[in-house]
């Protein structure tokens, strides 16, 4: 005779377990779809500066002390005076958001591409942010003004003698992440200084490489 409890028993085991299973594999499929979607708006949101290109337009930069730069396209402007250097490049954000310009620190020679990473010890803080719109054009500014200081010694020298040199600028999104670490060497053709991109580090996210 069948024992029906048993068999009752069984078959709301066996489907509480298929229910389980389905549950399992939608809230996994679920977590796989929202991963996606979070990579695709970070993807979105992802900026990657280069310099800009000789045929965008020159800008004007202004600092606080009432001094003036003028970048031409795919160029850089350094000039020197017994208070202050100060620097400037012309940028094209090639990435797909905004970038955020946070910092940068002066590095007295190039470096070759297998230079390690960068420490953000070192970084001078941006007295104000500078955003550079994603497919466009804008400026990178910095100033040394301290005499004492190691880099303005450096700096002043390296321009002076008309020699290379280089920049780590430090940016991220709008939301302040994916921040990215750009190197800009920098060489004189006559009396024009020209930036290079030489390598990209990922702060807040792996290498590609």
């Amino acid at each position: 005779m069948a024992d029906w409890a048993t068999i009752s028993s069984l078959a709301t085991a066996g489907g509480t377990l298929v229910l389980a299973v389905a549950t399992f594999a939608s809230v996994r499929s679920a977590n796989q779809a929202a991963r996606v979607a979070e990579r695709s708006l970070a993807v979105n949101l992802r900026p990657l500066l280069l310099p800009s290109r000789p045929a965008d337009d020159p800008q004007k930069v202004h600092f606080a002390d009432d001094h003036w730069l003028i970048v031409e396209g795919a160029g850089a402007a350094c000039e020197v005076t017994d208070e202050a250097v100060y620097l400037a490049m012309s940028v094209r954000n090639v990435g797909t958001g905004i970038a955020v310009l946070h910092g940068w620190q002066f590095l007295p020679e190039r470096r070759g591409g297998d230079a390690p990473a960068p420490s953000l010890d070192g970084f001078h803080r941006l007295t104000r942010d500078l955003y550079v719109p994603a497919g466009d054009i804008s400026f990178w500014q910095g100033v040394l003004r301290d005499p004492a200081e190691p880099d303005f010694a450096q700096a002043r020298e390296a321009i002076e003698a008309r020699r290379p040199f280089a920049l780590d600028i430090l940016y991220g999104d709008n939301e302040g992440g994916q921040r990215v670490v750009s190197r800009f060497g920098m060489t004189i053709r006559g009396d024009a200084w020209i930036p290079a991109a030489g390598r990209h580090w990922n702060i807040d996210r792996p290498d590609p490489r």
